[in-house]
């Protein structure tokens, strides 16, 4: 049986190892700490080299777009979650499938060779190019990922981008007006990583937070802003600067990172490697949950670990590499944070064809017309993944015609009188039907 080497037990880690065992290999997980989770294990304490979740932090995505593909997350827990709760899945998870006999706790990785609290306080937030500002909640109180991240959307997007971008700017300027809070930035909405945040703009209008410019300089209390305006006094100054990464633990040789670039093919395998046998599991910015796409790259990467996917030759993954870095620049505003994103709907399905896993809307359409509803108009969970072709889970089609339910149980506290709906009736759902196959095999 071949070995794996996990690097780490968070969110990524702990799937690649249920990966490998799903696949036959043996995983041997290495984590410096003595708990899993990564950084939403939170901790009073500072930890030097680890970061950890804030202690008021709760997770962007919600939890049917967020969870693992065979393993959904409790109805019961809220839609978006505190990270006490991100955790717990987290344990469950580990549970559920044994994983944590394959982790060695307080095992530090040094070196891979070459392998040939509430206050009242007044907050100015300086911002150097603005943001496009996101609520959590979208249009019904629904989850903004669950409306937004559907194939039928990116199929839009990708044909009709200027007038789906002018469109949804001019929604969220509905909800708040960009330039009047000083927020409105210069680039586009998805030229850039738009900011997930409902408490933003009601702070702004009750004064507790005051939007300024970019910091020319500090002075030894206070702070000199480019447009001349200067603040004094200030009690601390939070920089929220962003990340560089690297793998100072491997050669260079091997990988490395330049001004947060990184050449790897689809952002997991070394290009120049004779022998696969290293995969880089969540080195991606995703515009979506981190935990499917790590997921997906680690049920690809076991699978090439095992031989039964051979990669392409090295010229051909430098093509794609560099074509997707070509990409990046073209849409992107020039900056740090944007050397690695992904869009979470054409990663997975970019991924998932290569495993052999991605659903095939056309045959569902004329075997499971219904399902094929929501899985072309309804949110791209990650169960439908898990519906054909290696590792499907016979509980996939359960879980996605149900993930609504899932989603509304948490905010059913109080009885309140239903209104009925007509239904519409089969003749409906075959207009429905034809709609879908023409879109997917059109656009």
């Amino acid at each position: 049986m071949k070995s794996v080497a996990v690097i780490g037990a968070g969110c990524c880690g702990l799937t690649a190892i249920k990966c490998c065992l799903d696949e036959g290999l043996e995983p041997v997980c290495f984590e410096r700490g003595n708990y899993i989770s990564g950084l939403w294990h939170y901790t009073e304490e500072v930890e030097e080299g680890q970061a950890c979740v804030m202690k008021s932090t709760v997770i962007n995505t919600s939890k049917e777009m967020m969870c693992y593909s065979d393993f959904p997350i409790p109805a019961d827990f809220p839609i978006y979650m505190h990270h006490q709760q991100v955790d717990r899945y987290f344990h469950m998870y580990a549970d559920k499938f044994g994983l944590r006999k394959y982790i060695n706790f307080n095992t530090e990785v040094n070196v891979i060779n070459n392998i040939n609290h509430e206050g009242i306080f007044q907050v100015y937030l300086s911002t150097r190019s603005g943001s496009w500002i996101v609520n959590r909640v979208a249009e019904k109180g629904l989850p903004w990922d669950m409306v937004q991240s559907t194939c039928f959307n990116t199929k839009l997007l990708t044909t009709f981008p200027n007038m789906i971008t002018s469109r949804t700017e001019k929604k969220l300027d509905q909800k708040i007006d960009h330039e009047k809070y000083c927020l409105k930035p210069k680039h586009g909405l998805f030229s850039a990583r738009q900011t997930m945040n409902d408490e933003l703009p009601n702070r702004i209008i009750t004064g507790g937070v005051i939007v300024k410019a970019n910091v020319a300089e500090f002075t030894e209390t206070g702070a000199i802003f480019e447009d001349g305006t200067t603040i004094d006094n200030l009690d601390a100054v939070v920089l929220a600067t962003g990340y560089n990464f690297g793998f100072e633990f491997i050669d260079k040789s091997v990988i490395e990172v330049k001004a947060n670039k990184v050449n790897l093919y689809k952002y997991m395998f070394p290009p120049n490697l004779q022998k696969h046998t290293m995969a880089i599991i969540g080195c991606f910015q995703a515009l979506g949950a981190t935990m499917p796409l790590s997921e997906m790259q680690c049920r690809l990467a076991t699978r090439v670990f095992k031989g039964l996917k051979t990669m392409p030759e090295s010229s051909k993954m430098w093509k794609d590499i560099k074509s997707k870095q070509a990409a990046m620049g073209m849409r992107y505003k020039q900056s740090l944070r944007h050397t690695i994103q992904v869009d979470y709907v054409p990663y997975m399905d970019e991924l998932a064809e290569m495993v052999g896993c991605k659903p095939n809307t056309g045959k569902l359409v004329l075997t499971d017309p219904k399902l094929s509803m929501e899985v072309f108009f309804g949110p791209c969970t990650p169960y439908q993944y898990r519906l054909m072709g290696p590792g499907p889970w016979k509980g996939a089609r359960n879980a996605i015609m149900t993930q609504w339910e899932r989603t509304y149980e948490p905010l059913q506290t109080r009885p309140c009188a239903k209104t009925e709906r007509k239904s519409s009736g089969a003749f409906y759902m075959m207009i429905v039907a034809v709609i879908a196959v023409l879109l997917y095999f059109i656009l």
